[in-house]
């Protein structure tokens, strides 16, 4: 399933770079707030990232990199999700998330559900590298957020196939 779209590169200067990554932030801060009404939902499910990876193929990578930073800091802020100590692991790999799908998107020019596992697989995976060297005391500890977190992964390829694919329509 694939399908040549219409993908932007937002500069900093734009003011729609700022606007669309606020629509995607608040995105971001609602939808962690659904999925955390089910147990273990943030940890399974993980939404902060969802937004950002729609953002960044679709916008840009730099409305995706304002998304991927602003997410989980207000998240943060406002509901202590996701907690300080494991801030640094979600911001590691949100910054991943929006480079990746940035550079897949201006270098494909297309939306496929493939492009978009690799990118998840490409964030994810280095991701959780960087976690154990940086921030887990064990590789045990940094892999479970990868192995807890695969509905979440898929919920990010189908779901953001999906979104964008709707996007292109309006």
């Amino acid at each position: 399933m694939e399908s040549v779209v219409k993908l932007y590169s937002l500069p900093y200067s734009n003011v729609k770079t700022y606007g669309a990554a606020l629509l995607f932030v608040i995105g971001n801060i609602a939808l962690p707030q659904l999925f955390h009404l089910v147990p273990q939902g943030g940890m399974t499910w993980l939404p902060i990232y969802f937004f950002t990876l729609v953002g960044a193929y679709k916008y840009g990578w730099k409305v995706g990199l304002l998304t991927a930073v602003a997410s989980p800091l207000v998240n943060s802020a406002l509901f202590g999700m996701p907690a300080p100590a494991v801030l640094p692991a979600i911001l590691l790999k949100s910054v991943l998330l929006a480079i990746g799908a940035g550079y897949v998107a201006h270098r494909f020019r297309k939306v496929s559900v493939l492009a978009l596992l690799a990118v998840v697989l490409f964030y994810q995976c280095i991701g959780t590298l960087g976690e154990w060297a940086f921030f887990a005391d064990s590789f045990y500890a940094a892999v479970q957020d990868f192995r807890m977190g695969i509905p979440g992964m898929l919920l990010q390829v189908f779901g953001g196939h999906a979104f964008i694919r709707w996007l292109i329509q309006k």
